[in-house]
């Protein structure tokens, strides 16, 4: 799974970007999100293992909706 790092404004900034900016970023966190749980869904045990993921971690991931 990739790792990203989320930009947190801090309180005093309040940045009002405009909604079709904020679809457009909606889209393309969900198809990450379906294609890092696919790749992930395609990893084998030695691979998890590497990772330091369970199968129990696995399936609670693929079980997520591609919006979460």
């Amino acid at each position: 799974m990739e790792r990203t790092l989320k930009h947190q404004p801090s309180q005093n900034t309040q940045v009002n970007h405009p909604l079709w900016l904020r679809v457009y970023a909606a889209l393309c966190s969900w198809q990450r999100n379906v294609r890092t749980r696919s790749q992930l869904a395609r990893l084998d045990c030695r691979q998890l293992a590497d990772a330091g993921i369970t199968e129990a971690q696995r399936q609670a991931e693929l079980a997520k909706p591609f919006w979460r």
